[in-house]
């Protein structure tokens, strides 16, 4: 019977596959979002992130979503110090030697999102829980799930790169700078995600670090972060990483001092953002011209 149920959901799974983009969108964000898809023209943030899955497909996107190839990226644009360190990158779990890995570190793919394992002590790893969890990640084509193009091409790995904590603040907040033609406008401070036990706060900036009345998945933390020391050297980054591109996200992280590069994301949450309250979608969805 389970060999059976596997082989129905891959059938399903394959059938998706020969959807046509333009109409596996539309269905897809009706289900998401409980609308329809408006594409001629896109008005608010969500639609026109679907349209630029549709419309903004240029090759190098792709080395910018990769986990690993980004770091060059990022290198030859604001230097190598500020990419995260990578201790090895794999083709399949089998390749990894722990052995040569420290007491501390994050297992990721490159490939996808929101595929990592995170290692605090290298003694208490359940490494079979992580190998059956990333193999399972290597075999997913990230692109077909929401049809986010750069994805679809990059080559899937495993990367192992240095377990980050700031020993102040004792976890390691996200800042998310949303570019819009090479300008950055706001910026997305995630914080409290060390512990799953507890909520994760989301809240949103100007870029004179001023609180905008914006959620997105989270809500706002009970006290406002403060601001992180890098601030202006982020804004500077992230207009320099979205050079060129309608729309981009560029992720930081600050550690005691230290500023890292994330990764770079060309659609928030795929496209079917629960943005609160409502009218923020049309003001940041008219920030991207599609001329």
């Amino acid at each position: 019977m389970a060999n059976l149920k596997r082989a129905v959901k891959d059938m399903v799974l394959l059938a998706t596959r020969l959807i046509p983009d333009s109409l596996y969108l539309r269905l897809i964000y009706r289900r998401a979002t409980g609308c329809t898809l408006r594409l001629n023209p896109p008005v608010n943030y969500n639609e026109k992130l679907q349209w630029l899955k549709l419309h903004d497909r240029k090759p190098h996107y792709s080395r910018m979503v990769d986990k690993y190839e980004a770091k060059k990226y990022i290198a030859e644009r604001v230097g190598e110090e500020y990419t995260v360190p990578t201790y090895g990158v794999w083709n399949s779990f089998e390749e990894i030697d722990f052995s040569q890995l420290p007491e501390q570190f994050v297992l990721k793919t490159t490939h996808d999102s929101a595929s990592y394992v995170i290692c605090r002590d290298k003694a208490a790893l359940d490494i079979e829980a992580a190998r059956r969890k990333l193999t399972r990640c290597l075999k997913r084509n990230h692109y077909y799930a929401g049809r986010e193009w750069p994805y679809k091409n990059v080559p899937p790995r495993i990367i192992a790169e240095k377990y980050l904590e700031d020993t102040q603040l004792h976890e390691l907040r996200d800042y998310k700078f949303f570019t819009f033609h090479g300008e950055p406008k706001i910026m997305h401070l995630v914080s409290n995600r060390q512990n799953p036990d507890e909520e994760t706060y989301g809240d949103f900036y100007d870029m004179d670090f001023g609180h905008l009345d914006v959620t997105m998945m989270h809500n706002n933390a009970p006290v406002p972060p403060a601001k992180p020391v890098n601030f202006e050297k982020m804004k500077d980054f992230a207009a320099k990483l979205s050079e060129g591109t309608r729309h981009l996200r560029v992720d930081f992280y600050e550690v005691d001092g230290q500023l890292y590069l994330g990764e770079l994301t060309f659609f928030q949450d795929c496209g079917y953002i629960d943005v609160q309250p409502p009218h923020w979608n049309d003001v940041i969805g008219s920030w991207i011209r599609l001329d």
